[in-house]
């Protein structure tokens, strides 16, 4: 875990980033380490080859931290208190195509459980690795024009999932270089997918952290 830790604390300190959710870790464990360049993570697994979820955290925000959940190797939240603001960090791990359909259910019924358990007024982030697929008419309200490729099942229940707790996919409002939509690339093959951000509809024209 050391040389994997420490290239994924680098890169996070490259792009200055504060806090990062992380997907499909294999690291077995439910521990918080250090990992270099200033950063700690927290993290669950029960499998060293599949699934396994994180949170990345700069250090001065450790002592932020009033609890950590880890329900699942797909789903886990912090929940910290920054400048008084209450701030809610879910880390999730989509199932995708070739999946059961009852590990589909229970990854949603686990992010659902989640988000009923945090009080009303607190604020929450949501990353997590799913596919939503491209175009947005009569979901404009959760999503933009920006999705990748075909929505499939799996894109529709991150879309339903937006409105039924009125959330927004926020990067799909944004235009990205193709190079920033390869989620997986090995020599020559490519697979083109996407991350997602998201935040209560309410809080996204406002909510812009700064560090």
């Amino acid at each position: 875990m050391t040389g994997k830790g420490r290239e994924l604390a680098d890169m996070v300190e490259r792009r200055k980033v504060d806090i990062l959710c992380v997907q499909e870790t294999r690291w077995k464990g439910s521990k918080a380490r250090s990992i270099g360049a200033g950063f700690k993570l927290f993290y669950y697994g029960v499998d060293s080859k599949r699934n396994g979820v994180g949170v990345v955290l700069k250090e001065e925000f450790v002592r932020n931290v009033l609890e950590v959940k880890r329900v699942s190797d797909r789903v886990m939240s912090l929940k910290l208190e920054i400048e008084g603001v209450m701030l809610n960090v879910v880390s999730g791990y989509a199932p995708q195509v070739g999946c059961e359909l009852e590990e589909k259910e229970r990854f949603w019924s686990e992010l659902d459980e989640v988000m009923e358990s945090i009080p009303t007024g607190e604020r929450v982030v949501i990353g997590a690795d799913g596919h939503v697929g491209e175009g947005n008419r009569g979901v404009e309200e959760v999503m933009g024009k920006f999705g990748v490729k075909e929505r499939n099942l799996e894109g529709q229940m991150v879309v339903d999932f937006a409105k039924r707790m009125d959330m927004a996919a926020v990067n799909t409002y944004f235009q990205k270089r193709e190079e920033h939509r390869v989620t997986y690339k090995s020599g020559a093959i490519e697979i083109t997918g996407s991350s997602h951000c998201m935040l209560h509809i309410t809080i996204v024209p406002a909510f812009v952290w700064k560090s």
